[in-house]
């Protein structure tokens, strides 16, 4: 659902500010780039896990879909070919 999806992405978003933010202060006081590297990685992990799996907190409101409807097939099928022309003697 929407809802569900605009749910994910700020969750995902979030997390992704987060760990970059933590990770940049973290490397800035110890002087190394890689850890700021490795917890930008870990965010992107935990932001993975928590947002790509099709949780149940994330489909709370189904869309509702037409029915299927039968009868119309047959007639949608002959109203979309093209009619035959015929060759002038």
């Amino acid at each position: 659902d929407y809802k569900g999806q605009k749910l994910a992405e700020q969750i995902f978003q979030g997390i992704i500010l987060v760990s970059a933010i933590i990770g940049f202060i973290y490397g800035y006081i110890t002087e190394q780039f890689g850890w700021t590297v490795y917890i930008v990685m870990a965010g992107f992990a935990l932001s993975c896990l928590l947002t790509l799996p099709p949780w149940p907190m994330y489909r709370r409101n189904p869309l509702k879909w037409l029915p299927v409807q039968e009868s119309g097939t047959e007639e949608k099928k002959q109203a979309d070919r093209k009619p035959k022309r015929h060759a002038k003697s």
